[in-house]
């Protein structure tokens, strides 16, 4: 028992010894192959794309960085080989699908459209979708939706049935939407504004026209009161020329005739009657009339001289001194007819 273990044990570790021998010679090839590789297929392929300026043709575009050159000047009579070396050099400057007319999607397209088998177009398209795809999404983002339009239709000439064209017709679509909101908020705000404007406006002449009609009301009362204080004014000294008169001719006791010479004197009161109209309204103001004393002591040709207000109180003064009787005035003793002016008040307090 003892020496078949001790041989088992040799047995293991001579296979052991023997594997690790094979696992690097593996390893080897591998490298090797992989370095055959690099120099052979994939290095050479590389400086082939980035013989003109470095670029990697699927990098993804940047809109702001695409180069705007000259187009060829007549893109269909371009042969095959012409059209691979413009799209070449498109994709070099990043013009994948970018400006219309001169990228190299629609170079590539045309190579097909002459040659519709032409591997190295078709795979070159294939290759770019993804990047011009993204290319379309920054057009979309930056809302050139006439050529994120354009640049959907090339992509549906390479590959109509991808999924990723409906994504970006959706985000188009939504794009579109989203600036029909803002351009019909800024309207709306707009217009806002506007109303508002014409509101500030409206109110401001409203006001500015209150302002002229109390200030025209102003000065037309002030007008009124001035012409009314005039008018007192007169009226007052009217009646006290007047009176110094009646008074001169009172204080001559007899004519040359001896008999007795005086004004007329009323001998009843004269109590006027309230109109009911002002009474309601509490009204009080003032009339002066002036009136014949006839010789029998009645009175006529009543007219009133003023009033404050007018017409308020005019027939009441009228009819009160109708209703008045006078000793008549006296020339010499002989009773005679004379004029008199009186002012007649009316006073809420008096009528209570």
């Amino acid at each position: 028992m003892i020496m078949d273990t001790r041989n088992n044990r040799r047995a293991r570790a001579l296979a052991r010894g023997a594997i690790k021998p094979v696992f690097i010679a593996v390893l080897a090839v591998v490298a090797g192959l992989a370095v055959v590789s690099w120099f052979l297929i994939i290095k050479p392929h590389q400086d082939l794309l980035s013989a003109d300026s470095g670029g990697h043709p699927s990098t993804p575009v940047n809109v702001g960085q695409q180069q705007a050159a000259a187009p060829p000047v007549n893109v269909d009579a371009l042969s095959i080989n012409d059209l691979l070396s413009e799209a070449r050099s498109a994709m070099n400057q990043q013009r994948v699908i970018a400006p219309a007319g001169n990228n190299a999607f629609e170079f590539y397209l045309k190579v097909l459209q002459k040659q519709p088998g032409n591997q190295v177009a078709a795979d070159a398209l294939r290759e770019t979708f993804p990047f011009a795809a993204s290319n379309v999404e920054q057009v979309i983002n930056q809302r050139q939706f006439d050529e994120a339009d354009r640049e959907i239709t090339l992509l549906a000439k390479v590959d109509p049935t991808n999924y990723t064209l409906t994504i970006l017709r959706s985000k188009l679509d939504a794009q579109r939407k989203t600036l029909d909101q803002e351009q019909q908020k800024q309207l709306d705000q707009q217009h806002q504004a506007e109303l508002a404007a014409q509101k500030a406006a409206a109110d401001k002449a409203a006001q500015e026209k209150t302002l002229a009609e109390k200030t025209a009301a102003d000065k037309a009362a002030q007008q009124q009161a001035a012409l009314a204080a005039q008018q007192k004014a007169q009226q007052e000294a009217t009646q006290s020329t007047a009176a110094k008169a009646n008074s001169q001719v009172a204080s001559t006791p007899t004519s040359a005739g001896g008999g007795e010479t005086r004004d007329a004197i009323p001998i009843s009161t004269i109590r006027p009657r309230y109109p009911a109209t002002a009474l309601r309204n509490n009204q009080e103001g003032w009339v002066d009339v002036q009136y014949t004393v006839n010789v029998d002591g009645s009175v006529s040709n009543i007219n009133v001289v003023s009033a404050e207000p007018r017409h308020v109180f005019d027939n009441a003064a009228i009819d009160a001194l109708r209703r008045a009787k006078f000793s008549p005035a006296m020339r010499d003793g002989t009773a005679t007819a004379s004029q008199q002016q009186k002012r007649i008040e009316f006073k809420l307090s008096a009528s209570q």
